[in-house]
């Protein structure tokens, strides 16, 4: 599929093609795309009615845990249509307005991710570290606080960002390179100055991802000491385990963050590679949270085997 390479002042439509160099398997790497989301959406459901549902769970982590289910679910919706379109039925066009919306419910949606992870760590931190404290420090109003915080966080962060690319009048293309409208796959079709479009977008990356995970990493650093100056070894293998389905969230949504992030600006990855690994970076954690949450947290556990054994008895 060719497009002519012109200026274009305003325009009201983007294309977006889907994954370089692979269009003639794009129809077939749908597939397992469409597993992931539905996993990813069936998984954060019921871990949704679960936790709503079992006044057991009614607790700091398991709330932080709902909320990110919640943002997971937002992620998928935001992403999976469009991109799958693309896959299956070649519906490459995009009204312009209608891909900065997209770009700021994904951007929005990842800043929430991160800053609901750094909540969970000090979750953690604060029931290991200063257990007779918990329930005073994490009251039902500081949760709202914090949750509303990380929301407006992001929000008002991550919103500057269309604005900014809104003010672009002239683009050399309008095909964007890329199987969602991420910000740096448009900033890279502007015909003039973006230099404070980079420049904002970098910023935004370390204001919120940057600096959750220095504060993720504080966490589990004092976490760590105060579990191996434990004199019982079942009290420190209790305190680990409490934390292992945290860390493996953790490293997963960071570690591929930070590669698609470099990659995009300063790497010199094939295209293709770059956005398997990025649509992969956005998708991949929202599947894997319910599961990893499901068989590390005893609770969830014990409720998942419920439903499905009472609903076996009952048919």
């Amino acid at each position: 599929m060719g497009y002519d390479n012109l200026s274009y002042l305003n325009p009201r439509t983007v294309i977006l093609i889907g994954i370089p160099g692979l269009e003639h398997v794009q129809f077939w790497i749908g597939f397992p795309f469409f597993i992931v989301c539905l996993v990813a959406l069936l998984g954060n459901l019921f871990l949704l009615v679960i936790i709503s549902t079992e006044r057991s769970l009614h607790q700091p982590m398991y709330i932080f845990l709902a909320v990110l289910a919640a943002t997971d679910l937002g992620l998928c919706l935001a992403i999976a249509p469009k991109m799958l379109a693309i896959f299956w039925f070649s519906s490459c066009s995009m009204a312009f307005d209608a891909c900065l919306t997209q770009l700021f419910f994904i951007h929005t949606l990842q800043g929430m991710e991160s800053g609901i992870l750094l909540a969970m760590a000090f979750d953690r931190y604060v029931a290991i570290c200063h257990p007779l404290r918990h329930t005073s420090i994490l009251t039902p109003l500081f949760l709202l606080q914090v949750v509303l915080m990380v929301a407006v966080r992001a929000t008002v962060l991550v919103g500057i960002l269309p604005i900014l690319l809104k003010q672009l009048k002239w683009f050399h293309s309008v095909v964007i390179v890329h199987s969602y409208c991420e910000h740096m796959a448009v900033v890279k079709l502007a015909a003039e100055d973006v230099h404070v479009n980079k420049s904002y977008g970098l910023f935004v990356a370390f204001a919120i991802l940057g600096f959750d995970m220095i504060f993720v990493f504080i966490s589990y650093i004092l976490i760590f000491r105060a579990v191996f100056h434990l004199p019982q070894k079942e009290a420190r293998n209790k305190a680990f385990n409490t934390c292992t389905a945290h860390i493996v969230i953790f490293l997963e949504f960071y570690i591929l963050a930070f590669f698609s992030f470099f990659s995009h600006r300063f790497g010199h990855v094939s295209p293709y590679v770059h956005i398997l690994l990025s649509t992969i970076y956005l998708l991949l954690p929202p599947a894997l949270n319910p599961i990893v949450y499901g068989v590390k947290t005893k609770e969830i556990r014990r409720r998942v085997v419920q439903f499905f054994f009472l609903n076996s008895n009952t048919q």
